[in-house]
């Protein structure tokens, strides 16, 4: 998925965040202000050196739910379809280490201050299934993860995965998580310290 692929939201969840883009351009225009929009992709994993990372009540997140699951907090792990038209029938995300969100934003920053606005996709360009996810969850663990397999939800596409091209050519960024073990990793690390 590049920035300039049409927006044109099949789930609220999308509706909102391009509501969120709309005002922000209408905002620039009428009063000339310079943006950064940035699109995350699924993002994961915890700070390696700081105790900070994801969890909440009502997370619906896969990496924390993997890792509840792992952790015995979650009876087992639900599978929202496995007749995708993918490798392995199930949904394929691209997923982006929180530290990786960080320094793009932080990287936004001397472009904002030569007037230079834009969008641009937050992801590692890489995709990986609901099941690589688990597999990855149980190799990190060492946890038997139970799963079962459910209806797909209204409105999930079978693939998404980021282009962040344009990140690296204007901002100078890119992830330097791209290993999805390396982000449920510095997730699980955090997580069972609780």
């Amino acid at each position: 998925v590049y920035e300039d692929y049409p927006t044109n939201p099949i789930n609220p969840y999308g509706a909102s965040k391009l509501m969120a883009e709309r005002v922000i351009l209408d905002a620039a225009k009428a009063y000339g202000i310079n943006y950064s929009i940035f699109r995350y992709f699924n993002v994961g994993g915890a700070h390696e050196k700081y105790q900070i990372g994801q969890k909440g009540e009502g997370v619906t997140a896969l990496i924390p739910i993997i890792l509840q699951t792992a952790k015995g907090e979650r009876e087992e792990l639900s599978i929202y379809g496995n007749d995708y038209p993918t490798k392995d029938g199930t949904g394929i995300r691209d997923y982006i280490h929180v530290v990786d969100l960080v320094r793009a934003h932080i990287s936004a920053l001397p472009s904002l201050e030569k007037n230079i606005s834009g969008i641009y996709n937050l992801g590692n360009g890489n995709g990986f299934s609901v099941l690589e996810m688990l597999n990855s969850g149980r190799e990190v663990t060492g946890k038997d993860i139970k799963f079962k397999f459910v209806d797909r939800r209204p409105g999930d596409p079978a693939s998404v995965v980021a282009s962040s091209q344009k990140a690296k050519e204007i901002l100078g960024w890119k992830a330097e998580y791209t290993d999805v073990s390396r982000i449920i990793a510095s997730a699980w690390n955090w997580y069972k310290k609780l």
